[in-house]
């Protein structure tokens, strides 16, 4: 077992503190791995406070995680020691279902959490903000050269959880894509879809952050706040990406769809929604849910972010920030992705 430095909860209501936690032996096929830096999620704030399922505490959040491969099982095949590396919001599945089986390990029954998840020695998993972690091989991601380590952390969730829809809904040439919201995960699909070749627009509550948004690859930008902008925008979108956490009009965002579009949500609401049927018949639309992506889409996205020079922006913090950047990210006083330098809990 190796002691190491961590910055985790002892409560949904204390601020986060100092604490050192065990990281399990490394087995025939793990890796250990030196973090070197570690992306703030909105739902490690939600799971921290208690929002989301249940923990137990003290506990280790992150699952947005970049670092360098410093010790390799006796069977590793895929990694070696010196090489770059990510992990993200899974660390293992069944393997054998048929999500499984299909690369889509996002879907197994059995996935194992980065954190709070049950590890394979029976121990609870423990996240990113810490010095160290031990991850089986399968379940870690190669950072291509390309893509700074820092920039490219929030990637593992907020970078898959917006390239998954784009990619399975077909954003490219000829497609016009509209991303609704730009926070931490709209702002690395705005510049996924441009890099697609698709035509964009982000639609806002306000037209606050116009001036980053065509920054980042959007084509057009639009206040959703305006009483005549879905008028405006009737028929308009083959693809929307929704990755807005707050409730929405889902009628007018179906409006604004052209015949076969999809609205895929990525953002979690928990309030019901109401809308007409035939909204959707008479125009062959659809409304999908897209959860992060399998670790072979993850890879796929990794790689076409390095050949396409697609990063998080991102402001780095030592481990002593966490909590004041919590607050600020419930503020929204952030752009776009807080991530931690984690050299300061050394």
């Amino acid at each position: 077992m190796l002691t190491v430095n961590a910055y985790g909860a002892t409560s949904s209501t204390e601020p986060l503190a100092p604490m050192t936690i065990q990281r399990r032996d490394v087995g025939s096929h793990d890796l250990l791995i030196e973090i070197k830096y570690a992306g703030i999620c909105h739902s490690d704030i939600h799971q921290v406070r208690g929002d989301m399922r249940g923990g137990t505490y003290p506990f280790v959040p992150g699952h947005e995680i970049t670092g360098i491969v410093t010790e390799i099982g006796s069977a590793v095949a895929k990694h070696a020691v010196g090489d770059r590396v990510g992990v993200g919001c899974m660390v293992n599945s069944c393997r054998e279902c048929s999500s499984c089986r299909a690369g889509k390990e996002q879907f197994c029954a059995k996935r194992v959490f980065t954190y709070l998840g049950s590890d394979v020695d029976g121990s609870i998993t423990q996240g990113g903000y810490s010095t160290h972690i031990v991850v089986n091989e399968d379940f870690v991601l190669s950072i291509p050269e390309g893509i700074n380590l820092d920039e490219a952390a929030p990637l593992l969730c907020a970078g898959i959880t917006g390239y998954s829809p784009l990619n399975r809904f077909g954003a490219g040439p000829g497609k016009h894509v509209a991303v609704a919201g730009l926070g931490g995960i709209g702002h690395v699909a705005v510049k996924l879809a441009h890099a697609m070749g698709a035509e964009v627009s982000v639609l806002s509550q306000s037209l606050k952050k116009q001036e980053d948004g065509l920054r980042l690859g959007a084509d057009h930008y639009y206040a959703t706040s305006d009483a005549d902008v879905f008028r405006e925008l009737a028929g308009t979108f083959d693809l929307i990406v929704n990755t807005v956490s707050a409730d929405i009009d889902v009628r007018s965002y179906l409006s604004s769809l052209a015949p076969e579009g999809v609205l895929a949500n990525v953002g979690v609401s928990l309030k019901p929604v109401s809308l007409r049927l035939v909204q959707l018949i008479t125009g062959g639309q659809a409304i999908a849910g897209s959860l992060i992506g399998g670790i072979a889409e993850t890879q796929h996205m990794l790689d076409f972010c390095a050949e396409h020079e697609v990063g998080a922006e991102i402001e780095v913090i030592p481990a002593d920030k966490i909590n004041e950047a919590y607050d600020r990210v419930l503020a929204s006083d952030v752009r776009y992705r807080f991530v931690i330098d984690i050299a300061s809990l050394h």
